[in-house]
């Protein structure tokens, strides 16, 4: 499949390590972009790691919603300086936008998001875009940016959103309770019961996890997105089926 632009989001699971943000695993990820944006693909990145990022220079009690604010207040410019830092390996920029989901509800700060992400990209900037923690508690307690990047998607008119996650595909049943449980490819329909899962923050399955990946690829394909979850402890599964058009693993729902 050849795609014009693409969203790669990249969960928190995968950026933190030990309570700090996996430096090594970062890399990788804007490796993988720069080989991506190499073939003419245009991609933006909805990254999470804000929170753990400044738990590294204060270390206060996550469990706390005011806490997680600050933090994110704090992680916010440390994440981006590393992801400068290491774009800039590769001689490419990198931008920041913080997003709400009023933002994505007002078709006037809509149009105002889309015509300066269609400057950077343009321009061969990647734009890294988060959910404005500081305000936007609903994320920090369900999500995890995964509903964001399906909004991303839809609103900046991206042909695939890509998930990298602790979660290496859709299962037929949940994997941490069944060992038969059979990873599925190809995903056409998602059924309402998968969806209604109850989500709660102390199933790490369910929060930033499953539940809210499915709705995400539910959104998507009622309008005629695609979208594909794969592990981002190791790129092998995405940078096959981005750069090879080769599906090792993984799952594509469309």
């Amino acid at each position: 499949m050849r795609f014009n632009r693409i969203v790669i989001k990249v969960g928190s699971h995968v950026l933190t390590e030990d309570g700090a943000v996996a430096k090594d695993r970062m890399l990788d990820l804007v490796e993988l972009i720069s080989e991506v944006m190499k073939r003419g693909t245009e991609v933006i990145l909805v990254s999470s790691g804000a929170v753990s990022a400044g738990y590294t220079v204060l270390p206060l009690d996550r469990k706390d919603i005011g806490n997680k604010q600050i933090l994110a207040s704090i992680g916010q410019p440390l994440l981006l300086k590393m992801y400068q830092e290491k774009f800039a390996k590769y001689n490419i920029i990198c931008s920041q936008i913080l997003l709400s989901s009023a933002d994505l509800d007002s078709k006037k700060r809509t149009h105002l998001a889309q015509i300066a992400i269609d400057g950077l990209l343009s321009r061969g900037v990647v734009p890294i875009i988060n959910e404005n923690d500081v305000i936007a508690t609903e994320e920090l307690v369900f999500g995890d940016n995964d509903q964001l990047s399906a909004y991303v998607t839809y609103n900046f008119s991206a042909d695939l959103l890509v998930i990298l996650s602790d979660i290496d595909a859709y299962y037929d049943k949940n994997p941490r309770e069944y060992s038969d449980a059979k990873a599925l490819q190809i995903v056409t329909d998602i059924k309402d019961e998968d969806m209604c899962a109850d989500v709660t923050p102390n199933s790490e399955f369910a929060t930033g996890g499953i539940v809210t990946k499915l709705k995400s690829a539910h959104f998507l394909l009622k309008r005629d997105k695609k979208m594909f979850l794969a592990t981002g402890f190791g790129l092998d599964d995405i940078r096959s089926f981005l750069i090879d058009g080769v599906q090792k693993g993984g799952t594509l729902f469309l």
